[in-house]
């Protein structure tokens, strides 16, 4: 299994980024994908969920400006991320669930002017 995130970097406050997450190995189709993030000397944190039906739910500190998606001809999962601040910047994970979990490894936001 793994799961490959990409797309983090480095954005001035009030950009944008979108990180995607392109999984093999998983019955991708079935899976719920998850995007989470950790900030040095913080929890990890869930950010979005997308389930096998499409439905998405989101913490209540992206809500409005954080959009997940997913792909599953190609599958991926995205993570569309608008009006970016400095408390975004963390190690974002994505995340996949189906009976078990499995991790990709983390791509870096960094959010500062």
């Amino acid at each position: 299994v793994q799961l490959q995130a990409s797309g983090g970097g480095l954005v001035q406050p009030g950009g944008s980024l979108r990180l995607s997450c392109a999984a093999s190995g998983i019955n991708f189709r079935i899976n719920t994908m998850r995007w989470y993030r950790q900030a040095p000397g913080k929890q990890r944190e869930l950010v979005a969920a997308i389930n096998s039906a499409g439905s998405t739910n989101y913490a209540d500190s992206v809500k409005g400006r954080f959009t997940i998606s997913r792909d599953n001809a190609k599958n991926t999962v995205y993570l569309q991320m608008n009006s970016l601040t400095p408390e975004d910047t963390a190690a974002y994970y994505c995340n996949s669930l189906y009976i078990r979990q499995y991790w990709g490894q983390g791509t870096q936001v960094t959010v500062s002017s």
